[in-house]
């Protein structure tokens, strides 16, 4: 049984034990052991895996991300990001707290859609002068070939 064999019996620590032991007898030897765990993914940390690794953790990644947006976005039975929050047990507060919080929702809604518009006209204001630039600018003549 070759040693990798044995020492992957016992794990992590046996790996850890042998660099370290590499190293106090002669350091190239622990960096090699070191190089080798590592690059054989003996760690869990090397390029062990390839491309499948990565696209495993962005679809992790774009999971959470979209749980986020769902609960952010108030896709809950009553309609709002913030509805499901515990109760104070003040009833009078939280029904102010609702409706503060659907007000600020609003605000929000109405401010983007401002903002959108304010983008819009800038755009077409910018288009509108360089249209009007063209349409003034002397039309360049064509070269003449030369014969």
């Amino acid at each position: 049984m070759p040693i990798t064999a044995k020492l992957d019996e016992f794990g992590k620590p046996a790996w850890i034990a042998l660099t370290v032991l590499g190293f106090m007898a002669w350091w190239p030897v622990g960096l090699a052991v070191l190089a080798f765990t590592i690059g054989s993914g003996r760690m869990g940390c090397g390029f062990r895996g390839g491309p499948d690794r990565w696209q495993h953790k962005m679809e992790r990644m774009q999971s959470k991300m979209d749980w986020m947006r769902s609960k952010m976005s108030g896709e809950n039975p009553a309609g709002s990001a913030w509805s499901s929050a515990p109760t104070s047990g003040n009833r009078a507060f939280d029904d102010y707290r609702t409706e503060t919080l659907r007000r600020l929702e609003d605000e929000q809604r109405e401010f983007k859609d401002f903002l959108e518009r304010l983008r819009f006209a800038k755009d077409k204001t910018e288009f509108d002068a360089f249209m009007a630039e063209r349409r003034n600018r002397p039309e360049q003549e064509s070269p003449q070939q030369q014969s």
